[in-house]
């Protein structure tokens, strides 16, 4: 992995009280995490580098919260902030899913589809998401997925008991 991801996964995790999450390694360039106060626990990577603009610093994360029994739910905080209508797809592999969101995040349409990206990405070397920004423009975030299904597994198995 390179010292520009480690760093940045340092950072996202430094966004929020230290105390708060308690790390469960970094594999490859996704990190898993387990906040026991809310209960959660997700599996997180930054985009890929880009010398294009950015309005956010743009991530991917897959979590769960047990309490809630919502498991392996998709978000991404975007690179740019989002049109009001900003034409979102993920590109997995051959597959594309059409995503919705507003500001500067977006999500699967529905557990159903959750559950579909989540499969294609433990299949997939890379992964790619495009839309519209509020200026109009074309963008796109690419994540490397080495890592991801592992990642993915150790924040399931972690928030197993915290949901009790």
């Amino acid at each position: 992995m390179a010292k520009p991801v480690l760093l940045g996964l340092a950072a996202l995790t430094l966004a929020a009280p230290l105390a708060a999450r308690d790390s469960l390694g970094v594999f490859s360039d996704w990190g898993a995490f387990r906040d026991p106060d809310v209960p959660r626990c997700y599996a997180i990577a930054k985009a890929a580098p880009s010398r294009m603009q950015r309005d956010n610093d743009p991530y991917a994360s897959i979590g769960t919260w047990p309490r809630r029994q919502i498991r392996n739910q998709l978000h991404f905080r975007v690179s740019r902030n989002l049109a009001a209508d900003p034409k979102m797809s993920l590109k997995i592999g051959g597959r594309t899913f059409t995503l919705t969101g507003a500001g500067g995040n977006a999500w699967a349409q529905n557990r159903r589809m959750d559950a579909a990206i989540v499969a294609a990405m433990r299949s997939a070397g890379s992964m790619t998401l495009s839309a519209t920004d509020n200026r109009g423009r074309r963008f796109s975030n690419t994540y490397d997925l080495d890592g991801v299904a592992t990642a993915m597994d150790a924040a399931t198995v972690a928030c197993a008991s915290l949901g009790r």
